[in-house]
């Protein structure tokens, strides 16, 4: 690599010259150095993260020519200065949602009785499954939770469930992209 400061012909001189030379400016010096070869053989992480870039895109494209979530993605890039729709889409894709709390003090197997649950996204969280199990595995009920305010997403039990010893309770929070996040709780 070579470096050269105040030369007429190579001052503030950038790009690439076929594929032999490249030069770069860095702190007033004209770098000068050999066209790098490209990796032969990727790497299996290196496949994967090719792979997940390609399905986030994929994603993005299809998002936003969808009005629905075209809108969802735009009213989130203006609040986001120098973004679009599809960088928010793309970047919603590589993240799943947070369980941030399970709240279980209000269940006491009555029907009317509420699990609360806390879960947040880099976007937006689409919907909150709730499973409640018995200590045998057989199922007591299951359904949606109801977005109340902010991050807060409340169950409302439907079934009576007689004894919550071992009970199990499954929380899964999904986002636009179909991502998800499995929390458990026993009773």
């Amino acid at each position: 690599m070579a470096e050269s400061q105040n030369n007429v012909l190579t001052f503030g001189l950038s790009g690439k010259i076929g594929d032999l030379l490249i030069f770069r400016q860095k702190d007033g010096k004209t770098i000068v150095a050999k066209v790098a070869e490209p990796s032969k053989k990727a790497s299996e992480k290196q496949k994967e993260t090719r792979k997940r870039f390609q399905q986030a895109t994929l994603y993005a494209k299809i998002a936003t020519a969808m009005p629905e979530t075209k809108d969802l993605y735009a009213e989130g890039a203006k609040k986001r200065r120098g973004t679009t729709a599809y960088n928010i889409a793309v970047a919603d894709f590589f993240n799943a949602p947070d369980i941030e709390m399970v709240d279980v003090s209000a269940y006491t197997g009555a029907e009317g009785d509420t699990i609360r649950v806390i879960a947040s996204d880099d976007f937006a969280v689409k919907s909150v499954h709730v499973q409640i199990n018995n200590a045998d595995g057989s199922l007591v009920e299951e359904g949606e939770a109801v977005h109340s305010v902010g991050n807060l997403w409340i169950y409302t039990a439907t079934q009576r469930n007689e004894s919550l010893d071992g009970d199990k309770i499954v929380i899964t929070a999904s986002d636009l992209p179909g991502n998800t996040t499995t929390e458990e709780r026993s009773l």
